[in-house]
């Protein structure tokens, strides 16, 4: 070993190799100071300086092959006439009161690219929670306030995290990028996010979001000028939710005869008619339930229309076919398409602004809110909710299979 090797490679710099030892399995590297002229004070940058005597620090380098490495400094202590201060001078590749090197500490987070963190820990002879707090000390400097002030389209959602948890997440729909996270999933969760946005003074043109109330006041009451999107996907699942207690509702009320054909026909309502199992007769017996039961019938191909809203050329076509929908959801007499048909009507420019804005939707949020689920089971959940959240605000920079 040399100071030539130390300096190139594992970036040991103003220090000059002595000695190796070789102790417990492991290798030490004694390294003092080459040049004790240029002292600074540690506090103030003041040059003027007393040596007051060495403490010795060991540091933990990279390992070369398996064996462990320690960096054993010699540091000068310096009394600054400046500021009365007495203290060890700083190290140029290492933090204060740090057991390791800076370089360790980025080889760690290399490692944590394609290692999970007790893998981290274990090939580097560490504990588990110093590899945690490299991550997190690395994703607070990258996340943690990411720049708000150019946003213009977003999409907002909340998740459920765990027993009674949940978590509001934002979306940045141009880059794909998590620019929020709150706690809860009402509108308090966003109050942070607005307090940034307006110091950004960012002009955000569109929301998507789902048909809460709770986002819907505050997006109009913080974002008055941003247009609110409904996405076509809550919609539709809203509709389903709807059309399964109608289900529901029409088993409980058939004879014994018309119990048995509406049993087991949730997830053939739900189903689009092409993905109907031919192996499990699914066709058919949908088939059955729909001639059984009228209401059921109508609502299911009320279903079926209900989608094309969204695929249509422009929102003219969209809003001719919208319009059509209410209508013959309330000559229908049926009370489930009634009141969803009020709730289209009181929505109806959210569900039409979808043609506004080239088709933005909480898609991309669904699939991240896929990703934060598959991240908690691979984690077996988080303790620390910050991680969590920081882990969420780069989970668009990670791999697809999420390791660390």
């Amino acid at each position: 070993m040399s100071t030539s090797i130390l300096y190139h490679a594992f970036e040991i710099r103003e220090y000059v190799y002595m000695r190796t030892r070789h102790k417990d399995g492991s290798t030490v590297f004694e390294v003092e100071r080459g040049d004790l002229r240029r002292l600074r004070c540690p506090q103030c940058r003041s040059y003027d300086v007393t040596r007051k005597g060495i403490v010795v620090r060991r540091l933990r380098m990279e390992p070369i092959g398996m064996r462990q490495n320690f960096l054993e400094v010699s540091i000068q202590r310096v009394a600054c006439a400046a500021c009365g201060v007495t203290r060890q001078v700083s190290l140029p590749f290492a933090d204060p009161r740090s057991s390791y090197t800076r370089r360790f500490e980025r080889y760690a987070l290399e490692l944590s690219k394609v290692m999970t963190i007790g893998d981290v820990a274990s090939h580097l002879g560490i504990s588990w929670d110093t590899v945690k707090e490299f991550q997190k000390r690395y994703l607070r400097k990258r996340f943690e306030k990411p720049k708000v002030g150019k946003l213009k389209l977003l999409a907002v959602d909340e998740i459920h995290v765990g027993k009674l948890t949940f978590l509001t997440v934002v979306m940045d729909l141009k880059t794909g990028a998590v620019v929020f996270v709150g706690d809860g999933k009402d509108s308090e969760a966003l109050a942070p996010f607005w307090q940034r946005l307006k110091r950004a003074r960012a002009r955000i043109q569109a929301v998507a979001m789902d048909m809460g109330r709770a986002f819907i006041h505050a997006v109009r009451r913080n974002l008055p000028e941003a247009t609110i999107v409904f996405d076509h996907f809550h919609v539709i699942k809203l509709f389903n939710e709807r059309l399964s207690q109608l289900r529901r509702d029409e088993q409980k009320k058939a004879d014994d005869q018309g119990k048995e054909v509406l049993k087991g026909t949730r997830w053939l309502l739900l189903k689009r008619p092409r993905n109907l199992d031919d192996e499990r007769n699914e066709a058919e017996r949908l088939r059955e339930a729909l001639e059984a039961n009228q209401s059921l019938a109508t609502a299911y191909y009320m279903k079926e229309d209900l989608g094309r809203i969204w695929r249509q050329m422009d929102r003219e076509s969209a809003a001719f076919l919208l319009d059509d929908w209410i209508k013959r959801a309330v000559v229908s007499g049926i009370g489930m398409l009634v009141r969803f048909a009020k709730t289209l009507v009181a929505h109806r420019e959210g569900v039409l602004a979808y043609y506004d804005f080239d088709g933005i939707s909480t898609g991309p949020l669904e699939g991240m809110n896929n990703k934060i689920g598959l991240l908690q089971r691979r984690a077996y959940g988080f303790s620390d909710m910050e991680f969590f959240k920081l882990k969420i605000m780069a989970l668009h920079e990670a791999t697809a299979v999420l390791i660390g």
